[in-house]
């Protein structure tokens, strides 16, 4: 660009900058921009319904897997708002605005929900447990379950005899694909014989029953449910202290970048705060206490 002509561009790029900054100045709400994570995140005024904008306009999309287990949720449907995963859903919609009747739920295999890709949920929560490497694919809400795992087996195997990990190294143990169930058994009991994967703990459950393997992990409340009402002749061998002294814990998971992560990240916080999440747990986790920690 010759340089005259350099000149009347920058005359006329102060003069753009300077109309703008008045017209800033007379009309109300305008403000500085800011391309730093905090700008970026929504304020307390924007978290309404419909602010930011869903899936579907005026509702919310939330995903889960099927069958939906117990105690997590009962009989098999999220929308009863019955289960502890199910009255979490519905406190975080209302927090944001949504009525029952404005909550569509939708299944999602456990694995999709957190894979790489685009989602059509505003959010998931499926026993989910927040990882850094999840992180990479997702993003997570704080969490609003401190969880830990635990092993059950059938009564009359030797792993139900078990008293520490070193007890169980020669079992053949087992759980689901892609859980943390499955990372504490390969990085803390770390057993002889190959674990086995399952797609699913329906599928654990009846390879438990069968004798194809001595013992599962999954995480204690499913252990106190499977144990008293879907094998009975199983029981809790015991629990695993939290890795690395952080408790593990399940987030609520949205698109990577969703913009609805602050608004249901500040809705979680609010429940946790006020004791509603605390409720919501004695209410249906109440038996998931006290089990025999191994060591």
């Amino acid at each position: 660009m010759p340089v005259a002509n350099q000149h009347r561009y920058a005359r006329s790029r102060g003069l753009l900058a300077a109309t703008a900054a008045l017209l800033c100045a007379a009309v109300a709400g305008c403000a500085p921009q800011d391309d730093s994570d905090s700008a970026k995140s929504p304020g307390r005024g924007s978290c309404v319904k419909g602010k930011p904008a869903t899936e579907t306009a005026g509702k919310l999309t939330v995903g889960t897997d099927k069958p939906a287990y117990a105690p997590w949720f009962q009989d098999d449907d999220p929308s009863n708002g019955k289960g502890f995963e199910s009255a979490v859903a519905y406190a975080v919609a209302e927090r944001l605005g949504y009525g029952p009747s404005d909550v569509i739920w939708q299944t999602v295999p456990f694995q999709n929900s957190f894979a790489p890709g685009d989602k059509k949920f505003d959010f998931d929560l499926n026993q989910i447990s927040i990882s850094d490497e999840r992180r990479r694919a997702v993003d997570f809400s704080p969490g609003y379950y401190d969880v830990r795992q635990a092993v059950i087996a059938l009564k009359d195997s030797p792993a139900a005899k078990a008293t520490s990990v070193a007890d169980l190294k020669r079992a053949k143990l087992g759980a689901q694909v892609g859980s943390t169930s499955l990372d504490v058994l390969n990085d803390v009991i770390k057993p002889g014989p190959r674990p086995a994967v399952f797609q699913k703990n329906d599928f654990a459950k009846t390879a438990l029953k069968n004798g194809q393997v001595d013992a599962i992990v999954v995480d204690l409340p499913t252990a106190f449910y499977i144990t008293s009402t879907e094998v009975k002749e199983a029981k809790i061998v015991g629990q695993f202290d939290a890795k690395g002294g952080k408790a593990e814990q399940f987030g609520l998971v949205l698109d990577k970048g969703s913009a609805l992560t602050a608004c249901v990240s500040g809705a979680v916080d609010s429940l946790r705060k006020d004791g509603t999440l605390a409720r919501l747990e004695k209410k249906w986790l109440s038996e998931a206490a006290d089990a025999p920690v191994l060591k």
